[in-house]
């Protein structure tokens, strides 16, 4: 198994520095880092910019240099808020982390429960019931979703009660001063619930499928005819073997979340990853938006590393090829 995962993390290393030189030849492709001083119309300044940043050597060596920069911890200063670009990621990719870990841990544990259920009751009333609900997450848009929780569980109460404060926040992910414990759950509900939405809908339309294959199975019907308990089939043979393919699903998805988590936090005024995008993709802050995609790629490549040793975990076969 240890030679396994180094094989992969091995492996990792290569994916990373392509998709570095990719996402950089890109952006140094589409923006310019020096739009705002072409505008002063000042030659000198320019010059000492574009011999600084090293702009005036190729796409190949602006990347090296780029690189050497970034693993030394020299990120750059964002033209937008005139700070260093480290510091600025260090603190939106914390609320992001927050946000995505509950999020994800709340939906795998309410898609799988739906999942082992409306497979177990295939066709039946409560599975009809989860699959038109699922449909319906899956299409409505996370920011009505949000907007609607927002109206229903923070907005109406606290006016329809005279209450001094809403029973759930919708600001950020604690109030001034406050570091409670509770005042972070009131804080966190909702934007829990308005990203895992679509998510378990998804979600448990996949492990519906693959817990249906897995009940069908030779393995399971052998043990059907052995005599072995319905719970034991169920939680020991069925729900085991149909766990590969789901943590496959739920591994890629958590790695796109990070990066994708722009409308939810946007609706929450959450000072994330996502809302660090928007507001850096406005302004044009090419110092920010490089940095950003990078740390994204990495998550990407870490959660698909999870992914493939979570695997060979489920089925030993993985290993052995």
């Amino acid at each position: 198994m240890i030679t396994f995962i180094t094989r992969r993390v091995l492996y990792s290393v290569p994916v990373i520095l392509v998709a570095s030189f990719v996402l950089f030849w890109a952006v140094r492709s589409t923006f310019d880092p020096l739009a705002k001083l072409r505008q002063a119309h000042d030659p000198a300044v320019l010059a000492r910019e574009v011999e600084r940043l090293g702009l005036d050597r190729s796409v190949p060596e602006q990347y090296f240099l780029w690189l050497r920069s970034l693993l030394v911890g020299d990120w750059g200063v964002s033209t937008r808020t005139g700070t260093p670009v480290l510091p600025l990621i260090g603190e939106a990719l914390w609320p992001t982390l927050q946000l995505a870990f509950w999020g994800l841990i709340v939906a795998v544990l309410i898609a799988g429960g739906v999942s082992v259920y409306s497979a177990v009751r295939q066709y039946s009333l409560g599975d009809n019931l989860l699959t038109g609900a699922s449909y319906i997450g899956i299409a409505m848009p996370a920011f009505w979703f949000g907007l609607i929780l927002i109206q229903t569980f923070a907005v109406w109460p606290k006016e329809q009660f005279g209450l001094s404060e809403p029973p759930l926040f919708f600001i950020g992910l604690n109030s001034p001063g406050q570091t409670g414990v509770l005042d972070y759950i009131r804080h966190l509900v909702l934007p829990v619930a308005a990203l895992m939405i679509a998510l378990v809908a998804s979600w448990s339309r996949f492990g519906r499928a693959a817990m249906l294959d897995a009940l069908s199975s030779d393995y399971v019907r052998t043990a059907r005819a052995k005599g072995v308990p319905r719970r034991q089939v169920i939680w020991r043979h069925a729900v085991r073997n149909s766990l590969a393919p789901f943590v496959t699903v739920v591994a890629l998805d958590a790695a796109i979340l990070i990066g994708g988590l722009v409308v939810t936090e946007q609706i929450f005024a959450i000072p994330g990853m996502g809302r660090l995008f928007l507001q850096s993709l406005v302004a044009g802050d090419v110092f920010v938006l490089l940095p950003w995609m990078i740390v994204v790629a990495v998550a990407v490549v870490i959660c698909n590393l999870i992914a493939d040793i979570a695997y060979a975990v489920l089925d030993p076969r993985v290993r052995l090829s």
